[in-house]
């Protein structure tokens, strides 16, 4: 009798000695109810809202894309969306919040791409919305954090950019989408388009998002399924 309950406990603590990294045996749903129909509400109402007044070419802006993805990653469980959207996000949402301080604070902006956000001929609350800035870093990173990091997001990142740089060239040359007409701050192309696009796409991939990618390969686990390949 003793051996059988001895087999019986093995059974049911197989996998979880001492060598298994944290996580592996959780449940793959790692968001609750509540996150994941919280991003599907907000993308049911945010979408439709900036399509009306922004129109639909406003989407090809990267930190527009990281809402989208990020929400469709939390909804789906999928733990490399949300992993190439913390990478995408978290220097370029920084920016922002420190352009869009800066000129409330002084009267002018550090890199641009915050001066709708002082544009009265907008409805302030539509302005508002654009908050989404400060909050979708700290909902990524908790994402990270629950589903941990899968190290495929840099290179995932790396072709949302490409796509992303691309398409903004055929948007109006005066938005300046994702910078790519015209360089932040000194308000210049690097050189002819094909070139400025270029560059503008290995700046983002190398100089942006590889650091992020090494401090959160250094802060984060990778997810269950990817620490059990491993």
């Amino acid at each position: 009798m003793a051996k059988d309950e001895a087999a019986a406990h093995n059974d049911t603590t197989a996998g979880h000695g001492d060598d298994t990294p944290k996580g592996v045996h959780e449940n793959r749903r790692a968001f609750p109810g509540w996150a994941r129909w919280g991003a599907g509400a907000w993308l049911c109402f945010w979408v439709p809202v900036y399509w009306h007044f922004w129109g639909p070419h406003n989407f090809f802006y990267l930190c527009d894309i990281a809402v989208i993805l990020g929400c469709i990653g939390i909804w789906a469980n999928n733990a490399l969306l949300v992993s190439s959207q913390a990478v995408s996000s978290l220097i370029v949402d920084a920016m922002w919040a420190v352009d869009a301080a800066w000129r409330a604070a002084f009267g002018r902006h550090i890199f641009g791409g915050t001066e709708y956000l002082f544009d009265a001929s907008h409805p302030l609350w539509l302005r508002l919305l654009s908050l989404y800035h400060v909050a979708i870093p700290v909902v990524l990173l908790w994402a990270v954090h629950r589903a941990g990091y899968d190290r495929r997001g840099w290179a995932l990142q790396a072709w949302v950019v490409a796509g992303a740089f691309v398409a903004a060239r055929f948007t109006p040359p005066e938005q300046n989408m994702n910078f790519a007409f015209r360089l932040p701050v000194v308000n210049k192309p690097f050189g002819p388009a094909p070139l400025h696009v270029v560059v503008s796409i290995l700046f983002m991939i190398f100089v942006v998002y590889w650091p992020t990618h090494w401090a959160l390969r250094k802060i984060f686990p990778p997810p269950p399924s990817e620490a059990t390949a491993q």
